[in-house]
Formats: structure tokens, sequence, C-alpha cells
């Protein structure tokens, strides 16, 4: 289904040639002042130049030429040579009967849909998930379900960071507090125990103490360092160490990840690219691509275009060992290997952009992806308190992500209780639905790239662009239409009529704009978009309300047409939502 803007430019493109002038200079935008017109075209400013004719002439001609039967109703010429478009209510409302048939309204999905493969999340096991996560797994969860929505092939991969120093900090700290345990007597030949021998709480304490001491003690930092070799380098009883801890945090973190309605389609990690290193490595030896600079091994990836200096893309320390690129490189090696992804987008800190340019740049190099694989990296600024620093504890260490989660949900509570009389079950339901939209939105309706105040008493308010604002709005909208139903009505049979009122009209027009919105949102990788755009359509949602008595309107077909328009734009804003990844309550 066309977008509603590409059906009123190509009225506009066909007055434009009846009128004697290229179609080209047809260019439709939303009008920069709605108080005058709805649309508005400059194309006859730039076609003066050309036809060596005032615009003011140009765009009279044009205006003459619409007729006012189609999807424009009325077309003004203004000087210096603006054209003003005013649409056509009943076809705006046609529009928007056959975009209620749709299960996407009207969207168009790619025509060659591609296999995309989203790497977020990006949590260290054995650590609990802080707020410094929650952009990660936010914004990342919506991308993978904007690019499925427009019918892409998509995985989400959590890349856990499994494999390194933390490692053998955690087996070193462990060795030291139980050191009779069978994994580390080199002689045991047994099975190991089923059963690991610590908590996630215990996990939890262990590695900041085991980072802790280590940054004191050289002694115990090489022991640490030796543990991970070992461990790397597969020494029996700390594989099965590793297997323990991998299991405990893994089943911790999908906990976690539950609470914020995010779901990974792959669960690996650093570990599993190893197996890839060596042979990769080789190759990239022997085919002359990598060569050894102050010992260690490295892939020039500079580029004559480059305007600041882009080291090399180090694939091997002096020492052998391998880094963040190395397993970066090698998990892409894996990923074409078992996916064969036309695109692989990252969503990580923005401060890791060097990085990727780096890895980017040396994978497309040395063939470790195809060509035309599209590598993206999609970089997040910060989430900050008021104070304009990076968001803490009262006490000032890092949040930890569910302390987050439960302040928000107990002041949600708090204010759903103040307010009326709800059962404590359900109130304590709907806070939780109510604050994940205050974390979500809160986050999401700022440009990923920008850092952003994360201000507890805006999110959870139910004025103003917040999540719980949206959510207040389609709760009232299911009421309206529950009582519609309660006084004897259907919803099937419901379609459309011409806007009869000014806020009638806006809503429509609101309503019409999702298909644009989706392809914008999506091809900009922009959740942000679809923030602005249900809440614009909540506020056009809510003047109409205010000015329209609709389950007392006499007329029944009109009164049907209302209540057309108030379930498309409640299934409107649920699909958005949806793709933000938060979900609205029966009641509030």
């Amino acid at each position: 289904m066309k977008k509603i803007l590409d059906l009123i430019t190509e009225e506009l493109e066909q007055a434009f040639e009846e009128a004697g002038y290229e179609k080209e200079l047809a260019k439709v935008t939303l009008s920069n002042r709605p108080d005058l017109c709805e649309y508005q075209c400059n194309g006859a400013m730039a076609g003066a130049k050309k036809y060596h004719k005032a615009p003011i002439m140009i765009a009279e001609e044009v205006v003459a030429k619409i007729t006012g039967d189609g999807s424009i109703r009325e077309a003004e010429a203004v000087k210096p040579g603006f054209i003003n478009l005013k649409t056509n209510p009943d076809y705006i409302a046609g529009y928007l009967n056959e975009m209620a048939k749709d299960d996407k309204f009207g969207v168009e999905e790619e025509k060659n849909p591609k296999t995309i493969l989203i790497d977020y999340g990006g949590p260290n096991v054995a650590k609990p998930l802080h707020v410094g996560h929650l952009r990660s797994a936010i914004i990342g969860e919506s991308i993978k379900r904007i690019t499925r929505f427009m019918g892409n092939r998509v995985t989400g991969d959590i890349h856990l960071g499994d494999w390194g120093y933390q490692m053998g900090l955690i087996i070193t700290e462990l060795r030291k507090r139980q050191p009779n345990l069978p994994y580390f007597d080199d002689a045991f030949t047994g099975e190991y125990p089923e059963e690991p021998p610590f908590t996630i709480g215990d996990l939890e304490e262990i590695y900041p103490a085991a980072s802790a001491y280590a940054k004191e003690h050289e002694d115990y930092r090489e022991e640490a360092l030796e543990a991970t070799f070992q461990l790397q380098n597969g020494k029996r009883g700390y594989r099965a160490i590793w297997n323990h801890i991998m299991n405990v945090s893994v089943a911790d973190l999908k906990k976690n990840y539950a609470n914020l309605n995010v779901e990974f389609d792959l669960w690996k990690g650093e570990a599993d690219a190893q197996k890839y290193i060596p042979d990769m490595v080789q190759r990239l030896k022997d085919e002359g691509y990598a060569h050894l600079d102050e010992g260690a091994l490295v892939v020039d990836v500079k580029e004559e275009t480059d305007t600041k200096e882009i080291p090399p893309c180090m694939i091997l320390k002096s020492d052998g060992a391998a880094l963040y690129d190395t397993t970066d490189l090698a998990t892409l090696v894996e990923r074409e290997e078992l996916y064969h992804p036309d695109e692989v987008i990252y969503v990580v800190d923005k401060r890791q952009e060097l990085h990727f340019i780096q890895v980017f740049r040396c994978a497309k190099k040395t063939g470790i992806v195809r060509e035309d694989t599209k590598l993206t990296f999609l970089g997040f600024g910060t989430m900050n308190g008021k104070d304009g620093k990076p968001f803490k504890t009262r006490e000032g260490g890092v949040m930890r992500l569910e302390h987050l989660i439960k302040d928000i949900t107990d002041k949600m509570y708090e204010k759903i209780t103040d307010n009326r009389t709800v059962a404590e079950e359900e109130a304590e339901k709907t806070a939780k639905i109510v604050g994940m939209s205050a974390i979500k939105y809160g986050d999401l309706s700022n440009q990923a790239a920008k850092d952003y105040i994360f201000d507890v008493d805006r999110f959870t308010s139910f004025e103003g662009n917040t999540g719980p604002y949206i959510l207040y709005t389609i709760v009232r909208i299911k009421s309206i239409l529950n009582k519609y139903k309660e006084n004897g009505n259907t919803l099937d049979d419901t379609r459309i009529l011409g806007a009869g009122s000014e806020s009638e009209k806006a809503l429509m027009l609101e309503a019409a704009k999702f298909g644009s919105v989706m392809e914008t949102a999506y091809q900009e990788l922009a959740p942000h978009k679809i923030c602005a755009y249900i809440y614009d359509l909540a506020n056009a949602f809510n003047r109409f309300y205010h000015e329209t008595k609709i389950l007392a309107e006499e007329d029944k077909a009109k009164q049907k047409s209302y209540i057309g328009l108030l379930k498309l734009t409640r299934d409107i804003l649920n699909t958005c939502i949806d793709l933000l990844g938060f979900e609205a309550p029966e009641r509030m």
C-alpha cells in the first residue's frame, strides 16, 4: 500500500506535467505552517530559474490543474511561489479503511528481505546487570523488532563476555577459598559434580573481590592471567568451573532480561568464536594481510581519505594473546559460516566506534565477510543522572538494573494506588507494565547517539511526552470501545467516514502517516521516530476526544465512523509500543 505522502505527490506530479513542467519539481512535504495547510510544495521556487518565470506564475498554473476530486481537496498558490495543500477528507477516510484491513496497516515490507544479525546486550557473565547495560538491551530489542516487522529474517545475539580475564580471576579466587575442590586436583579423573560450588550471589561477590585484590597484588594478578591461559587452552578442571559459571550466570541473565521484556535468539559469546581464531590468524598471515609491528601481529586498515589517524587492527599481542579485535573478527567468521548475514548491526556504546571501524575495515579487506555484507555500527550515548554525569546510586556506585526497575515500579505503584481504589494484585501488575513503559520510552524517545538525562519524576509522569501518557491514551481508547460494546454494539462493522471536524481530520491525518514513519524508523534505525509519532498521535486523539461526544453521538453512522477511527488508532498505538518493547494494561 502506497504511503499517503506518495499518493499526494503523484497527484501533484501530474498537475506539474499538465501545466508543462517537469514532475520532479512536485516534492511534497508536511507543512511547516499547519495553521495554513496540511502539506506544501516549494517546487515552483526551484523551477523559476530553469523556466525563466516568476515562481508565483508557475505555482498558479499548477494549482489550476488540480480538480479537487483526488487526494487534494484544496490547493493555493501563495507568494512568492509556495503551493499550500489540504487533503480531501473522504479520500483520507478511504485510505484509513484500507489500512484497517491490513495486519500491518498498509506498510510495504522489504521487496527483497534481508538476513540481519543484531549484536546487542553484551553483558559479562558472573556480573550483575547494571544501568550501563540498559541502553544496549532496550535499543537493540527495538531495532530487532522494527527490522523484523519490515519483513526481514532477523536474529538477535547477546554476544556474552564469557572468555576473558574475569574468568581467570574467579577461578583463582575460588581456588583460594576452596582449594580442596576436585577442579584444582590435577590427579582427579572422575566426573565433576553436577551442582556448582557457588550461587549467582557468590559469583557477584567473588568477582569484584578478586578484581580489587588483583589490582593491589601483582602475584595474584599473574596467577589469574595464568588461570585464564590454562582455561583457554582446555584445562579440564577449569573448563568444568567455566561451565558452572555459564549455567549459573546465563540462568540469572535470562531472568533479568525477561523482566525487561528483551529476548535473544542466540546466547553465544566470545568463547564460541575461539575455535575459529587459529585458522583465521594463519590465513591472514599466509595471504599477506597481517604483518609484525613491534612484535604484535597487525593488519593495516587506514585509508587515503582518512582525516584522522586510524591505527592498525591488532590481531595478536606480542605475547601471542588474542584481543577484542581478534574475538570480534572470529565472531564474524563464525557468523558468515553459520548464518550468511546480509547485514550485521552492532548496538554498542558510541565510545567503541574506533574499535569497530578497525574491525569492519579489517573484515572487508581480508574477505572475512563478503564484499556486499553491510556492517553497521549503531553507537549510543550515556544515560546520565540529573547532575549530567553517568547515572549512579545515592551512594555513588553503579546501580544494578534490577534495583532501577524496582524503584520505577514502586513509584508507579504509589501513583496508581494514590489516585484510585484498585486491588493490590492488579495494581502490582499494572505498575510493572507502566513502569517498563516509563523506562523504555524515556530511553527510546531520545536519539540513540545522544546522551540523555534519566529523570525518574518526568519519565513516570502521566502527562507530557512519556510512556505512561501513551499507555493512558491507549487505556482511554480501550475504555470507550468497551463501553460501546456494553451498549450492545459490535466493533466488526465499522467504517470510517470523511472527517466532520478539524480535530477529527487531524487525528485521521496522523494515523495515515504510519507507513511513512515506519519506513523512516527502519531506514535510519531510529526508534525515537516512532516515539515522536505516537506522542503526536496520542495528542491528536486526546484533542479529538475532548472535543467530540463519541458515545453520546445520535447519528449511528457517524458514531460507527468514530469507533472505527478509535479502533485503528488503538491498533496503531499497540503495534508501535510493541515495536518499542512494551505493552499496555487493560486499566490504569
